[in-house]
């Protein structure tokens, strides 16, 4: 009945004034707590002491201390519901953690250092000559001098597939069970190729020819990738480029991993020689005729000691690193403190290393190895990935530390496992190399040049002066340039 009542009077008051609307008071007679801004910075301050895995429980545990609930009247801590409203309220989500920069290192000040004075440099040599891409294509016609060729980078890197890697999040019907999950990662495959944001893929132009390697990794297996897999992929690489691609002048960028780095055996280096004279050399596995290594009547693998080469003194003249015939410790290992006396150091009283050579920040003659190691002729010694490239002409830069940001073709691997995931899932070898090369084909050439954007402005904004964090913020603030603009 005060429905009808209700109603009629409203209708008689609209009748006489056309502006005279009925209020509704639903939702008006109570403010929710959280609007007091007060406590919404309180909370803010809380969750942020508690670290980074915040939770809604959190906050009812904190609304439960009664000195809080007396200064913001409360009677009661809120319900885990109400908190959950409360978080989206303060502005958290429940999200997955995407990855980001590597922060171990990334900033560590001989990583700093590398990038600052070496790889940035190197690759500003070859900003001129690159062709520039954007989403729509060329931005502008390349326009070189007489004499000089356009440059392509190309990037290396390997990056592993799992057969049971698969997609685990996604909208199900609330009746839908579960599905049994095979335990473990599973059978492996590793992919290790180039890529350039000019060509894509290192191919040939009809795809016949291919600088890519599939690698089953493990002891029944393929093995395990080494230098030798590396530089027999490297030389089929170049192979493949000047056979194809002439016109051009090609970089090679490979990341900072030891595999890349690997010296010849009896380079000089200071990491293991002893400070005083003795009989000593570099270790060098003994190999039969098939390259297989020899084991010796107790199992273990024999081992030969190698001379290890000269050093040069600062004027380029040869520096023996053993007595000559007729010394009386002739054909002995001089030692580090030898060394450095006839390099005009005063080593008396230096011991061979620091504890564990982890050395002081900065200081460069607290002890004999650090010394060395500071040495140009020790700093400069070319890898073998190095003195294979230069033997043919091709120039090598190595990625610093830590940035995978700077390697685009990183985002390119995480392309095609994605779409990987989305494929059934398979048993056999053969069908998960498929399902893998399917994947790898169906990155598009626009999605690698604007990966490959983004790797020019983090290197741009390094170039200016900003740290990983500031590079990540300029990086997402200039989305659509190809250099930060500022």
């Amino acid at each position: 009945m005060w429905p009808t009542m209700d109603l009629r009077s409203w209708a008689k008051a609209f009748i006489l004034d056309r502006d005279d609307l009925p209020f509704d008071l639903f939702g008006t007679s109570k403010l929710s707590k959280i609007d007091n801004d007060e406590l919404a910075s309180e909370l803010h301050a809380h969750l942020q002491s508690v670290g980074k895995y915040v939770k809604a429980a959190s906050l009812v545990q904190y609304l439960s201390d009664p000195l809080v609930q007396k200064r913001f009247g409360m009677t009661s801590t809120i319900s885990l519901a109400t908190a959950k409203r409360w978080m989206h309220t303060l502005g958290y989500r429940w999200l997955r953690d995407h990855r980001g920069q590597y922060v171990d290192g990334h900033e560590r000040t001989d990583v700093v250092k590398y990038r600052q004075d070496t790889f940035i440099p190197a690759m500003l040599k070859n900003e001129q000559y690159l062709q520039k891409w954007e989403k729509d294509g060329i931005t502008s016609n390349l326009t070189l001098s007489p004499g000089k060729r356009q440059v392509e980078e190309w990037f290396h890197d390997e990056v592993t597939f799992y057969a049971n890697d698969r997609r685990h999040s996604g909208w199900k019907h609330i009746d839908a069970g579960s599905d049994p999950r095979p335990k473990g990662e599973g059978a492996s495959i590793m992919v290790s190729d180039f890529i350039s944001a000019d060509r894509g893929w290192c191919r040939s132009p009809d795809g016949k020819e291919s600088a890519q390697v599939l690698f089953r990794t493990g002891k029944s297996r393929d093995g395990w990738f080494t230098n030798e897999d590396i530089l027999e992929q490297t030389s089929r690489t170049m192979d493949l480029l000047e056979k194809h691609y002439p016109n051009s002048d090609h970089v090679l960028i490979f990341d900072n991993a030891t595999t890349h780095l690997k010296r010849a055996k009896g380079a000089i280096s200071a990491r293991h020689m002893p400070k005083g004279t003795k009989e000593w050399g570099v270790d060098k596995v003994v190999k039969d005729v098939a390259g297989k290594p020899v084991c010796g009547p107790d199992g273990k693998v024999m081992k030969m000691k190698l001379p290890m080469e000269d050093a040069r003194f600062a004027d380029g003249s040869t520096q023996p690193l053993y007595f000559p015939p007729g010394h009386e410790h002739a054909g002995k290992f001089k030692g580090m403190a030898v060394l450095l006396k006839e390099r005009g150091f005063k080593v008396d009283k230096l011991k061979a290393q620091c504890t564990g050579f982890k050395c002081k920040e900065g200081a460069t003659n607290c002890c004999c190895r650090r010394i060395l190691f500071n040495e140009p002729d020790f700093v400069n010694v070319p890898t073998l990935l190095e003195t294979l490239c230069m033997e043919r002409g091709f120039r090598v830069l190595i990625l610093p530390k830590f940035h995978c940001e700077l390697n685009f073709i990183e985002q390119c691997w995480g392309y095609a496992k994605r779409l990987y995931r989305l494929y059934p899932a398979t048993k056999k070898d053969i069908e998960m190399e498929a399902n893998v090369l399917k994947a790898l084909k169906a990155v598009p050439i626009e999605c690698m040049r604007r990966f490959a954007n983004r790797s020019r402005r983090f290197l741009d904004a390094y170039r200016r002066g900003l740290n990983g964090k500031q590079a990540a913020w300029a990086n997402k603030k200039y989305l659509c340039e190809l250099y930060l603009n500022w």
